[in-house]
């Protein structure tokens, strides 16, 4: 008779109490910690709110360091509902990196032709020059085309709502600055895949796994 395993991986059962996968995530980097203090209390909301603090911080501070050394605006709005979803429900098809990447492209995208359309692309931000009607136009448009495109194309990621607004109202007008924009969401999606698996989540490479 073979002995019994005492290895078995005794993770929570999801949905943590406030929701989403942040108490197996915690559970899982506590087990690798070696940390059985953490471990016991995984499932703590003061707990994984303060896990949730220090990802935050960690998350947009690389970033943020990113932008002050190079001048480049790695770091934007968008990019802090990107990180809580990478670490709160990881395993959903929108915290996934093919819906966070094809997302955020499909609103930088939006954005960006929507100024072309509304000749917009030399005018400065709307939070410094107000809002005209032309600039409605490219905000409505943009959002629009964001929402119809991640449907159509089966890849929502709510925070890219966020991105082609920072785009269409001007924050973020050079072409330039949003493939620096993309590469801050690629940075990010690799910072995830690489949180998620040190707890023993099964983060996917590119596309969620099927349920």
């Amino acid at each position: 008779m073979s002995e019994p395993d005492d290895r078995t991986d005794d993770r929570p059962t999801r949905p943590g109490p406030i929701g989403g996968d942040m108490a197996s995530v915690v559970f899982g980097l506590a087990r690798r910690a070696r940390i059985p203090r953490l471990v016991d209390q995984h499932d703590s909301t003061t707990v994984m709110g303060f896990f949730a603090l220090v990802n935050g911080i960690i998350s947009i501070a690389v970033m943020s360091t990113a932008a002050l050394v190079t001048g480049a605006p790695f770091i934007f709005p968008s990019l802090g509902p990107t990180a809580f979803l990478h670490f709160y429900t990881p395993t959903a098809p929108a915290a996934s990196p093919r819906n966070t990447i094809i997302g955020h492209a499909i609103g930088a995208g939006a954005g960006y032709l929507a100024l072309v359309i509304f000749g917009l692309t030399d005018a400065g931000p709307a939070l410094v020059e107000g809002v005209a009607w032309d600039r409605v136009g490219a905000a409505a448009l943009s959002l629009g085309l964001t929402s119809g495109l991640m449907v159509w194309l089966r890849a929502p990621h709510p925070p890219a709502g966020a991105t082609t607004l920072i785009v269409s109202l001007g924050i973020l007008p050079d072409p330039v600055d949003l493939a620096v924009l993309m590469l801050a969401v690629v940075a990010l999606v690799g910072q995830a895949y690489v949180i998620n698996h040190l707890a023993g989540i099964d983060y996917p490479r590119w596309r969620a796994n099927p349920t």
